[in-house]
């Protein structure tokens, strides 16, 4: 390996998790593809692409109903849940799924709006994607309540926490809170906030979707109500997964029509869920548990049996642990270069502090449309604009182009990023 990144011995090398993915085959205008758009989804590895095609050519079915495939459709949904159930250390009769996170907190809103109304508050974040905030403000309009938004600095690009003691208080109902801010990398202390809405008797859902990819989440450590991630950031199809304590899940009056189930977790999902995709993102949790060697003899088993859960939740701390400082040093370097570039600035907390790796920028003189189309000239594919959290970019005074966002996954090589370093400096120039 390089000097730039020195993976630790908890996962498998790069080049190893690079031969996982078709997309990295990918040539454009002559050079290969660097995907560093991650943060708006990944790339998909073979063995998700197998779970989804295996299902639809072989199990594919409707479930509940009285021959094999239904059957096997039952069970694979059912095997769905506790992979993710390890994945953020909840039971399997806690994990919902949906289209995307924006639909499943929508859902979540009409559900608790039926019990709440005009004296009453909920509290979100300037730092949020905008499926943790249109949905509130949609019940702004139709039940009278109250929506505060905390205060970020837009100078560190992090939460104000000043403001958010200050409207936190009897009168909120929910704190609705995301972990990462997707614009910036900011990562954000929702333990913190999760003890806050309960000091006040409010319910807490965590918008952990730029947060998920990059940490193991652990529901039962910071006792949040909800939860909600999307498995197409960490290397899976476009499938929401929402957490719920299943008490709340079983209590609070969802939408639901007849002759949809009354038990939880099931009485949270609308109609016919999306199987095929259900069954991709299963694959990711052991996508994520296979980058851990086992005893030297190179990647584990994807698919891992019932027997071996706590296997699987012990693999995934430590394929965490080493994809986070194998991304860490490439943020650092990326990071110390860029801000190096006369012309560029950065935003967004420095490598020292707690953040994922998403690092965000802008070109003087040069518009963020015109940078990203420029970076795709030499195959390095990144986004732009304001990813959704449109008041980040309002409170940064950066609309309407917005930012250039970089960020690194699992498959990023430290060759890319030295390439995405020089190209900058060129478009700077």
């Amino acid at each position: 390996m390089s000097a730039i990144s020195e993976r630790t011995r908890s996962t498998i090398s790069t080049e190893e998790i690079r031969q996982q993915f078709p997309a990295l085959e990918r040539v454009h205008n002559g050079f290969p593809v660097a995907y560093f758009d991650g943060a708006g989804g990944t790339q998909t590895p073979r063995v998700v692409v197998d779970a989804v095609s295996d299902y639809l050519l072989n199990h594919n079915a409707n479930t509940h109903w009285e021959y094999p495939t239904s059957h096997e459709t039952d069970a694979m949904i059912e095997a769905a849940r506790a992979a993710f159930a390890d994945f953020l250390n909840a039971s399997a009769n806690e994990i919902v799924f949906g289209p995307n996170t924006t639909t499943m907190i929508y859902h979540l809103s009409r559900a608790l709006g039926r019990t709440i109304g005009p004296g009453d508050e909920i509290v979100i974040t300037e730092l949020e994607h905008h499926a943790n905030v249109a949905p509130w403000q949609a019940l702004v309009a139709e039940r009278g309540l109250t929506l505060k938004v905390s205060q970020m600095d837009p100078e560190t690009g992090q939460l104000d926490w000043n403001d958010f003691e200050r409207l936190v208080g009897k009168k909120t109902k929910v704190v609705s809170f995301g972990a990462g801010c997707n614009a910036l990398g900011t990562v954000n202390d929702y333990r913190r906030a999760v003890e806050m809405a309960h000091s006040v008797g409010a319910l807490a859902l965590v918008d952990a979707v730029h947060y998920a990819p990059y940490f193991l989440c652990d529901v039962k450590e910071t006792n949040c109500d909800f939860l909600t991630c999307s498995a197409y950031k960490f290397y899976g199809p476009h499938v929401s997964v929402f957490y719920g304590k299943k008490d709340l899940l079983e209590a609070i009056d969802f939408p639901k029509l007849e002759p949809a189930p009354n038990a939880a977790p099931e009485r949270a999902e609308m109609g016919t869920q999306n199987h095929e995709g259900i069954a991709g993102a299963a694959a990711t949790v052991d996508f994520y548990a296979s980058l851990v060697p086992q005893a030297g003899t190179g990647v584990s088993p994807v698919n891992l049996a019932q027997g071996a859960r706590a296997t699987r939740r012990a693999l995934l701390q430590s394929a965490f642990k080493g994809l986070r400082a194998h991304s860490s040093t490439q943020v650092k370097r990326l990071w110390q270069e860029l801000s190096n570039i006369k012309g560029v600035r950065l935003y967004g907390p420095p490598p020292e502090v707690a953040r994922t790796p998403t690092v965000s920028f802008v070109v003087d003189r040069v518009a963020s449309t015109e940078v990203a189309r420029r970076l795709a000239e030499r195959g390095l594919f990144a986004s732009h604009g304001d990813f959704y959290a449109a008041t980040v970019i309002e409170r940064l005074g950066l609309a309407p182009e917005g930012l250039v966002r970089v960020g690194c996954a699992c498959y990023t090589s430290d060759d890319e990023i030295e390439r995405l370093i020089e190209a900058v400096q060129e478009i700077a120039k």
